[in-house]
């Protein structure tokens, strides 16, 4: 809720209808999935990956519903952005979570035998 404050959803809520229509969403996105695997092959993540993602397992015992932390597994999931001039992971421009690199992909590809990720975020 803090994050989607910062970057002015808050305010558009509150602009365009009330408070108590901002809360409603923030009711709505906490039991959001954050993940789906399609087909065993193709990892859909509404942002990106966390250093803390050892197997997509672990998102399965997320607990919902739930508030969004400002640091973690969680949130990372949510705000994480690949970045194609590092390797690894790096601080993310906006503050919150991580960067990551095509390594860091390539990695979760091959250990989890994925083709491919798609992301909400682009």
């Amino acid at each position: 809720a803090s994050i989607n404050r910062i970057y002015g959803f808050y305010d558009e809520c509150k602009r365009r209808y009330n408070i108590k229509m901002w809360k409603k969403f923030q009711d709505v996105f906490n039991v959001l999935p954050f993940a789906a695997i399609v087909d065993e092959k193709i990892f859909c993540i509404h942002a990106g990956l966390s250093p803390d993602l050892n197997t997509p397992d672990q998102i399965k015992r997320i607990m919902r519903p739930t508030d969004v932390p400002d640091a973690g597994l969680l949130c990372d999931l949510l705000w994480s952005d690949p970045e194609a001039d590092i390797a690894g992971w790096a601080e993310n421009d906006r503050g919150v979570s991580y960067t990551f690199g095509a390594d860091v992909v390539s990695k979760f590809l091959v250990k989890h035998d994925f083709d491919l990720i798609v992301r909400a975020h682009q």
